[in-house]
């Protein structure tokens, strides 16, 4: 890549509520069914946000927006474009978040958009990004921002959904320029799977099945497994896979390999399963974040471990950084990032 086409991080912002749920909370919350202990050695929580009354979705990408602003002091009327990757559970339905956000920082020059792929949104929204700002010579500034708060429709009595008792509240942002000449973005690659496309989702509210005076209550705690055999199924057959190969695609497409990984940005995932990628890649523990006072805060996962890392020291200049998500639908995703000066 020459310096006079690549596209770089401005920088990031985030926003986390002060509320949190603790993993004796969500034991309790089971009913019996997970006891405290397993919660935080197998689950891999110990606490996680929660939102307070006025953390709406859209609201906490707004407040991500402008943390990222106060963090770079670029101005809003700098930005080009809005991506927004915030979730659809939000204050209203069928407004653009993009726009309450654009509004909401004073990004008057901005048109915006809101794209979505779950919780792999920003790691392909970063991918999107990247190619508009090299491919069309108006646009030098696009701010990638959203707000997450799907654990408002957990069950925590549905033994199906453990693998969602980790989903958390917050927002993120993070800008990209063109022409930065630091902070890198890299390679990317992205698989999915339709067949899974219906095997997890909200089960009620849409116009399969309406809310009514007799699911009303139900409704709002239905995201579920709506096909839990196939889709366990098939993601013990494919996921582990499919990850590997997003993570290697990504790095042969920016001339890197596993041995070149400096820090892993990895979406909040069971224990175990966080321990045994981080060993498979041959890292070392301090060479990722597990987000176990956090938990999953959907698609703003890689950029809060990203803000993590730099606030660590666990990132600096010259560090490779790979981030890995993987959305319900299914999808997975990986990009590469060289952090520091060309």
């Amino acid at each position: 890549m020459q310096a006079k086409d690549n596209v770089g991080i401005l920088g990031l912002g985030i926003y986390i509520p002060e509320n949190y749920i603790t993993a004796k909370e969500i034991a309790e919350a089971t009913e019996g069914v997970w006891t405290e202990e397993a919660v935080i050695k197998k689950l891999g929580i110990k606490k996680k946000p929660i939102p307070g009354k006025e953390d709406g979705t859209q609201e906490m990408g707004a407040l991500a927006a402008l943390d990222a602003l106060r963090n770079t002091g670029l101005s809003p009327e700098a930005i080009d474009v809005i991506l927004c990757v915030g979730e659809e559970w939000k204050e209203y339905p069928l407004t653009t978040s993009a726009l309450y956000i654009q509004n909401r920082i004073g990004a008057k020059n901005a048109w915006g958009i809101d794209l979505a792929n779950r919780c792999c949104t920003t790691v392909s929204t970063i991918k999107i990004a990247k190619d508009m700002l090299i491919a069309d010579e108006t646009i030098n500034t696009i701010m990638i921002v959203g707000g997450y708060r799907n654990g408002d429709l957990v069950d925590y009595s549905d033994k199906n959904m453990s693998m969602m008792f980790n989903l958390g509240a917050g927002g993120g942002a993070i800008i990209l320029q063109k022409n930065l000449n630091r902070n890198l973005i890299l390679g990317s690659h992205i698989i999915a799977d339709g067949s899974l496309a219906r095997t997890a989702g909200v089960e009620i509210g849409g116009t399969v099945n309406r809310i009514n005076e007799n699911n009303i209550h139900e409704a709002y705690c239905s995201l579920r497994l709506l096909d839990p055999k196939k889709m366990k199924d098939r993601l013990n057959e494919v996921s582990v896979d499919n990850w590997y190969s997003c993570i290697d695609k990504a790095l042969d497409k920016s001339s890197l390999g596993r041995e070149d990984i400096d820090y892993l940005a990895i979406l909040h995932m069971k224990r175990s399963g966080h321990d045994g990628m981080v060993k498979d890649l041959g890292l070392k523990e301090e060479q990722s974040i597990y987000l176990e006072d956090y938990g999953h805060i959907g698609q703003i996962d890689q950029i809060l471990s990203l803000k993590l890392a730099l606030e660590e020291g666990r990132v600096k200049d010259g560090s490779v950084v790979c981030m890995l998500a993987a959305g319900i639908g299914y999808v997975w995703a990986a990009n590469i990032i060289k952090w520091g000066e060309i």
